[in-house]
């Protein structure tokens, strides 16, 4: 190795010492004597924190102070639940007192549901863990695992904590069949008991069960359960469905907490003609008309017209008279609900299921002629109408606001015996239909006029008297809100003690 001359090396230290004393006076503050000594800057040095020794007393206090606080929480837990059953009553009066002197029924009632709801829920859950614990004992005990019916016992109350109790359970006779066997074959089959025990009842009994009884979905249940346990520990966790049920009651009897009972509550379901009008939106056409085929299932085809077609119809009237509904999914609405009852004009049903079932048969007298009021959802409620009274043998005519003209309506005078039918679907369909009736009504004045006012049964503003009032002059015969009431009405004139003595339905 070759090694630098000594006036090389007396250069190159030269250089390196001219070049570091040129840095220190660059660095140095304005003013400084360049005669004095300048500082050597240390490379900063790492610190370390050092715990101090601890004693062995510290230690145990410190692992003591972690099992008793859970201990103590649980204990606290039980204190507090013995003494809000020794004083329940006063319990109880504080919390009429807090709702209120004219809330003590609504208060009463919801006191009873949670009550009621908790006490169904412990019943089953003393039944599936005792089940589950002789199921679970009886199994370790044919695998041949020492101590069966003590491990089954122990697994029967552990499943008191949800979830994490169930798997705590497994851990102790799972030990034990690894430590006695020299196969692989008890533990197996030890874990496959425990599987098909909690695949059971976590997915079966449990939801079927406790849903039922408490009024939660099981999602909720679930998610409750992480809630109060994040909130509470294992206390919360115990607790977790019972505190669940009085949050869902709670939901349940005050109006303005009612977001809680549809979030968990079981009751959370689409009527069947609200999810049938949810489809269409969505532009799902077979699936509403799947909803409409099994609601239709061993039914009369009236009953489906007047539960799911005609209220569909409503909602998308609100909502395209609000300007809530655009005109492409209106005109997908309006042809997929044509084309269904299309398709149901071949339907067949027992003739002991029909409407006119009960009545006798007679030979129809007269004809129906139906007028739609106005718009397209008029149209399809007619169409509805018109297939209903053909079904029933009625000589039907199917007009449009537009088509009447003054030589129809003259042509209908010579025969009084025929019911002229005026269908209308709120909102917005009582103006168009009255100037509709005081016309027909000018030129048939002997005629039978019955109005169709839809999807208004329950609206205690829009009761058949109070809409035959509003009507003046052109008063109807009749005002029926219904299809059922409409087909029903027409088989009463029918009967020839009736005809042409017809009254308000």
């Amino acid at each position: 190795m070759r090694t630098l001359p000594a006036w090389a090396r007396l250069s190159t230290g030269a250089l390196v010492t001219a070049v570091w004393v040129t840095t220190a006076l660059a660095t140095a503050p304005t003013g400084a004597n360049p005669s004095a000594p300048v500082a050597i800057v240390q490379p900063p040095q790492q610190v370390r924190v050092i715990d101090p020794d601890r004693s062995q007393l510290q230690s145990t206090a410190e692992l003591l102070m972690r099992i008793l606080k859970p201990v103590g929480t649980l204990g606290i837990v039980i204190v507090f639940t013995i003494y809000m059953l020794l004083n329940r009553e006063e319990l109880r009066n504080r919390l009429l007192l807090l709702a209120g002197m004219g809330h003590i029924s609504l208060m009463t009632k919801a006191l009873e549901d949670a009550a009621g709801r908790i006490s169904q829920f412990l019943v089953m859950q003393v039944t599936v863990n005792a089940s589950y614990g002789l199921c679970f004992g009886a199994g370790l005990f044919l695998i041949g695992v020492p101590n069966a019916t003590l491990w089954g016992v122990i697994a029967a109350i552990l499943r008191v904590v949800p979830y994490i109790g169930t798997a705590t359970s497994l851990v102790l006779p799972l030990i034990v069949s690894i430590t006695i066997s020299n196969t692989w074959a008890e533990p197996m089959l030890v874990l496959g008991l425990f599987l098909a025990l909690e695949v059971t009842a976590t997915n079966f009994l449990e939801p079927w069960l406790y849903s039922s009884r408490t009024g939660i979905s099981s999602l909720a249940l679930l998610a409750m359960a992480i809630f109060w346990a994040l909130l509470w520990g294992w206390p919360g966790l115990i607790l977790s469905t019972p505190l669940t049920v009085c949050t869902v009651v709670l939901g349940r009897y005050v109006p303005q907490m009612s977001f809680l009972h549809t979030l968990l509550g079981t009751d959370a379901a689409l009527s069947p003609d609200a999810h049938f009008y949810e489809r269409l939106l969505a532009l799902d056409q077979k699936e509403a008309h799947g909803i409409a085929d099994r609601f239709l299932h061993g039914k009369p085809l009236v009953e489906m017209y007047d539960s799911i077609l005609i209220p569909a119809l409503s909602l998308a009237e609100k909502d395209r008279h609000q300007g809530a509904l655009d005109e492409v999914h209106a005109n997908f609405l309006f042809l997929s609900i044509g084309e269904l009852v299309a398709e149901l004009s071949e339907y067949r049903e027992a003739r002991a299921a029909t409407l006119a079932g009960n009545l006798p048969t007679a030979k129809k007298e007269f004809a129906v002629v139906c007028i739609s009021a106005s718009d397209q959802a008029d149209e399809l409620c007619t169409l509805m109408l018109a297939q209903l009274l053909e079904r029933a043998d009625h000589a039907t005519l199917l007009l449009s606001s537009a088509s009447i003209s003054n030589e129809i309506l003259d042509s209908l005078a010579t025969e009084p015996d025929t019911v002229v039918f005026i269908s209308a679907l709120p909102p917005f369909a009582f103006t168009q239909s009255r100037a509709i009736c005081q016309r027909v009504r000018a030129h048939l004045p002997h005629n039978r006029i019955c109005i169709g006012f839809w999807n208004t049964v329950n609206d205690p503003e829009q009761t058949p008297e109070q809409i035959a009032e509003r009507f003046g002059n052109g008063r109807p015969t009749v005002v029926v809100n219904t299809l059922t009431q409409a087909v029903e009405q027409i088989e009463q004139w029918q009967q020839p003690a009736l005809t042409g003595h017809a009254t308000l339905y």
